[in-house]
């Protein structure tokens, strides 16, 4: 079926955006094309309408456009870069709001980076899939059927997270459908690698932006029954006797460059209790295994393990250790990239547990490079991690924070998932759900990012793979938390 869009599209006085606006007309589907521009810009491009906007992403701009869009459907260009379109792209991604009812249309792409074309898929979107980075490509079809009844039902104001409430509420009522095809290309302006990226939602710069987001969020997980108010079980730490009252966890592979740094960490702690440190060696076979073979020589704290399967992940082998029987009252995570930041690092954290009779403690840590020279963002201390909300909040985030450590009775009991992406965020979810998560706002924990790290420059069919991996722990849930609820 044949029909015309409106377009809105960032303009900030760019030679690409005139660019986009030709390519779009060449699909002869455009109707009209309003340009989403600061303030008191007086720059325009002929044939065009411009929309003033406080900020491209908040509520105002968001209902300037579901005001302005007259048309059936509308196409939003999600940031300002050049755009060029594929093939019929357009007319296959209204073709597929068409048939499905959708109310948001997104699509794969091509993006060009220093004049290479390459494939650029993104994820199917589920209910769990409530990270407000969540990756949508640069063009969406937005539904005005779904625009209207999303703002007749009430939509707060922000200045940041106005598409981020709205595609949530638009959740609520409609499909968000991917087409799983590359319907156009764009120029990529963000060259960094993925480990460089991974924490920008914890930047402390972005805090106003993130307080924002955690009250859509909230907000959402309220209108489909999947928040959880502050009412926690109680846990008895003492109902257990153990040899050990803490074991730090190091499951490690070919970490040759610095298991040493993250051992000699741990067995400097000082501590008003007995505690040991288990290195799972996943069968290294770099000159790991004769390192820690040769401190378990001289220290008997540290038990050795190299496990009988040959099939685990980071989280099989961190239930080799907690199921072990010398494992300690609380399990003590440590990757074995990173360090402790000090010698008090295992007493803080055994300390909290007793302080605040919590099922799991996390900790915060500085980033650093391979010489432990602070590097940007610096500290991360996930301070949106409060008492009353934090475990609401955990749903939107991509991680919960490290170091991490858990009341061994309870994980034994959850088990830890056979993965080695997200296990541990799986499983802060899961106790969550019923305990309270104590925190250490103070960096405890040394964060060592260097071109080893296992996420330093992730291919994106990878990170795909591991974001909609949390995209489905976090459905599982949040589908568990609206049938707790629905028992009440």
């Amino acid at each position: 079926m044949f029909r015309k869009m409106n377009a809105f599209i960032p303009y900030n006085g760019f030679e690409h955006t005139e660019k986009t606006i030709k390519n779009l007309k060449k699909t002869r589907l455009i109707s009209k094309i309003f340009l989403l521009t600061p303030p008191n810009f007086e720059k325009v491009i002929k044939g065009c309408t411009s929309l003033p906007v406080d900020n491209f992403f908040s509520s105002n701009a968001i209902k300037s456009i579901a005001e302005n869009c007259k048309t059936t459907y509308c196409l939003f260009v999600m940031k300002d870069t050049l755009i060029e379109i594929g093939q019929f792209g357009l007319d296959r991604m209204l073709n597929v709001a068409d048939d499905t009812d959708a109310g948001l249309v997104y699509s794969d792409y091509y993006e060009i980076k220093e004049d290479v074309r390459s494939a650029h898929p993104v994820i199917d979107y589920q209910i769990g899939s409530l990270r407000n980075d969540f990756d949508f490509g640069h063009l969406i079809l937005l539904s005005k059927k779904a625009l209207r009844k999303t703002f007749k039902s009430g939509i707060s104001d922000y200045r940041f997270a106005g598409f981020y409430s709205l595609r949530l509420k638009i959740s609520q009522h409609f499909k968000l459908a991917r087409v799983q095809e590359f319907s156009y290309s764009t120029v990529e302006t963000d060259i960094r690698k993925s480990g460089e990226k991974q924490f920008d939602y914890v930047d402390p710069r972005n805090r106003d932006v993130q307080i924002e987001m955690e009250e859509a969020c909230t907000e959402h997980l309220k209108e489909i029954s999947g928040y959880l108010r502050p009412e926690f079980k109680k846990i008895n730490l003492e109902e257990e006797n153990f040899e050990y009252e803490a074991s730090v966890v190091i499951p490690v592979k070919n970490r040759a460059k610095t298991i040493t740094d993250a051992i000699q960490s741990v067995l400097k702690q000082k501590t008003n209790f007995k505690f040991n440190l288990f290195v799972i060696d996943n069968y290294s076979d770099d000159g790991t295994t004769d390192i820690v073979k040769q401190f378990a020589k001289n220290d008997s704290r540290l038990i050795h393990i190299i496990p009988k399967r040959k099939d685990l992940g980071i989280g099989g082998c961190w239930n080799e250790g907690v199921h072990h029987p010398k494992c300690g009252r609380f399990a003590c995570q440590l990757d074995s990239d990173d360090l402790y930041k000090d010698g008090t690092t295992l007493q803080k954290i055994v300390d909290k547990f007793k302080e605040e009779k919590c099922a799991m403690v996390i900790g915060s840590y500085q980033m650093t490079n391979f010489n432990l020279e602070e590097i940007p963002p610096g500290i991360i201390d996930h301070k949106e991690w409060t008492w009353d909300n934090g475990r609401n909040n955990a749903l939107r985030i991509n991680g919960l924070g490290a170091p991490r450590a858990f009341y061994t009775p309870l994980l034994r009991k959850i088990k830890i998932p056979n993965v080695s992406y997200g296990e541990d965020y799986a499983v802060g979810l899961a106790i969550s759900r019923d305990y309270q998560i104590g925190r250490i706002y103070d960096p405890i924990y040394m964060c060592r990012r260097w071109e080893g790290n296992t996420d330093s420059s992730l291919p994106i069919d990878k990170i795909n793979n591991h974001n909609l991996y949390k995209d489905r722990i976090r459905t599982y849930e949040l589908l568990a938390r609206q049938k707790k609820n629905k028992k009440k």
